[in-house]
């Protein structure tokens, strides 16, 4: 099977969009993540779902978790201003890498191999020669683990 095979329409963002839709968008679609897509509609970056987890909690919070215990649900239920106007782009890591992005006539195997080096999990798939470099679509860890044991007789596939 090749990339172009397993890959689906995803949900994507700019760096620009705004940071608590993006976080919506990730809840009610159960999101491992987003394709952030830069000025020119090209993958910039993966933005995880656990990064954006990550903006919602304090500092303070990240360097002594023992303070989460004794956090009140009142205060707790006021984390998502956190990402009150604040972009995409803001919630991005400092150090961004480029999105992983496969060939789309790469194998399942070489999707997974990039996938497991890159720990990310969405890898994008396009047409790397082409002008535009049109995103094809996204291939999710979850359905590339479906696929993979699909193929090897430990699951059934839809």
């Amino acid at each position: 099977m090749r990339a172009r095979d397993l890959a689906v329409a995803y949900e994507t963002v700019s760096v620009d969009s705004d940071a608590m839709d993006a976080a919506r968008l990730m809840a009610e679609h159960r999101l491992p993540g987003l394709v952030v897509l830069d000025e020119r509609g090209e993958p910039k970056a993966i933005l995880p779902a656990s990064q954006m987890v990550k903006v919602l909690v304090p500092a303070y919070v990240v360097e002594d978790p023992t303070l989460a215990a004794v956090v009140d649900e009142k205060h707790a239920d006021r984390l998502c201003r956190a990402l009150a106007g604040r972009r995409v782009g803001d919630c991005l890591p400092g150090k961004t890498a480029p999105p992983p992005i496969a060939d789309p006539d790469d194998t399942a195997l070489e999707v997974a191999a990039l996938m497991a080096r890159v720990r990310s999990p969405l890898v994008a798939v396009m047409e790397k020669d082409k002008a535009g470099t049109p995103l094809l679509g996204v291939i999710t860890a979850s359905h590339l683990l479906q696929e993979l044991l699909g193929a090897a007789g430990a699951v059934d596939t839809p």
